[in-house]
């Protein structure tokens, strides 16, 4: 490279630095949404399910009605998005990891990185509280489907623009499918239960439904094997 190649090249830099960096409008923007979700949380917490309106949860957050719906179409849009923080770490994590390596080894590793139980907390929380509700029930469908547009988002960014869209929403649906039946279990085993241990319980579950699917769903050494001939096996890998 070139002196004057050089110097070119760190001129640039602090411009490019800056505009990766967020404004303030936008850090605002950030800041106000998180506002309108906690209070929502806040309310599920001490109202119960269906006491409470986006009205309340405006008021709570300090904001308009017209400002509520300019961030969420609904109130169990709010309440879904008090599980985005969970899904952005482990994709963060995901996105850290090697180029080469599988899809599911990758997701796998991603929640093994997220150390701390207490990340899984919002999640579960959510899901614990709108169990008894069909209609808040539909807070924690928007929170699933939020994930996984963001899975198929970062599957492609690893794959290239190439990859089989087919592909894509399979992978995302199967990894979602073994999220749903990690939680399921461990909200039958645990309830309500959000301490540290309990979180780690679920940690654990989400890690082990990933393992499960990396390998095909291949039966654990300690289970039984089939015996009928017409039972399938498979190799398959993503």
């Amino acid at each position: 490279m070139t002196q004057t190649s050089s110097q070119e090249a760190a001129a640039e830099s602090p411009s490019t630095a800056e505009s990766t960096a967020p404004t303030r409008r936008e850090l605002n923007k950030a800041a106000t949404r998180s506002s309108i979700a906690s209070a929502a949380l806040d309310l599920l917490r001490s109202n119960g399910s269906g006491n409470f309106t986006v009205e309340d949860i405006a008021a709570a957050a300090g904001v308009s009605r017209r400002t509520f719906f300019n961030y969420f179409p609904s109130l169990e849009a709010a309440l879904a998005s008090v599980a985005d923080g969970f899904m952005d770490h482990a994709l963060e994590q995901f996105r850290l990891r090697p180029a080469d390596e599988s899809i599911l080894e990758s997701a796998q590793a991603a929640l093994m990185a997220l150390a701390d139980p207490m990340s899984v907390a919002p999640m579960a929380e959510l899901f614990s509280l709108t169990q008894d509700n069909r209609q808040l029930a539909r807070s924690e469908l928007e929170a699933w489907e939020h994930c996984t547009e963001q899975i198929i988002d970062a599957a492609r960014s690893r794959l290239g623009a190439g990859i089989s869209e087919l592909y894509l929403h399979a992978l995302a649906g199967s990894v979602i499918s073994c999220g749903k039946a990690a939680m399921n279990v461990w909200f039958a085993d645990r309830g309500p239960d959000l301490s540290a241990e309990s979180l780690a319980v679920l940690r654990q579950h989400l890690i082990d439904a990933m393992g499960l699917l990396g390998a095909g769903f291949a039966p654990p050494s300690d289970a039984p094997v089939p015996t009928s001939p017409s039972a399938p096996t498979t190799t398959d890998r993503f």
